[in-house]
């Protein structure tokens, strides 16, 4: 059964090492999973906007290895994981998995322009819902590099 959670922008909703692990479906707001390296660096992993689903993926016995937040005041619907659950929103999972594999692909193969063009394409409202520290972060790149390349984007359009 799903309970529905309102959370203030900057709530921790899952941190590394948390058990019993849960399933987030953001019906307002925006969540981001990501870690932190052993030198404090932060890396994103995923964001989630409206109608999206946010989870480690892992079994529920097994420890967290991601942080979950709020970017933005959220309202989600949180599930324990199940599998009547996983087969009613198969589909936005597999999206969501499809746009990770891209993602995955980009990051070891495609310049800086081509990872942000392939971010506008993907997450078209979050340009401006999210900082350019948090792009940078999920692109793999310094904010300073993004800068430039964001530059060089929006002159070739």
């Amino acid at each position: 059964m799903a309970k529905r959670i309102t959370v203030k922008k900057g709530a921790i909703l899952q941190r590394p090492g948390d058990t019993n692990t849960k399933v987030f479906i953001v019906k307002t707001g925006l969540l981001r999973s990501y870690l932190i390296d052993e030198k404090g660096k932060e890396h994103i992993f995923l964001f989630a906007a409206e109608g999206a689903i946010m989870t480690d993926h892992l079994p529920p016995e097994i420890p967290a290895e991601l942080y979950i937040d709020a970017l933005e005041d959220t309202t989600a619907l949180i599930r324990e994981k199940d599998l009547k659950m996983a087969r009613r929103h198969a589909h936005k999972m597999a999206l969501q998995m499809s746009a990770l594999q891209k993602r995955m692909v980009m990051l070891m193969s495609a310049s800086i322009i081509e990872r942000f063009n392939h971010f506008v394409t993907t997450y078209p409202d979050l340009v401006n819902r999210v900082p350019q520290k948090m792009i940078a972060s999920y692109l793999g790149v310094t904010p300073e590099a993004l800068s430039k390349s964001k530059r060089q984007y929006l002159q070739s359009r």
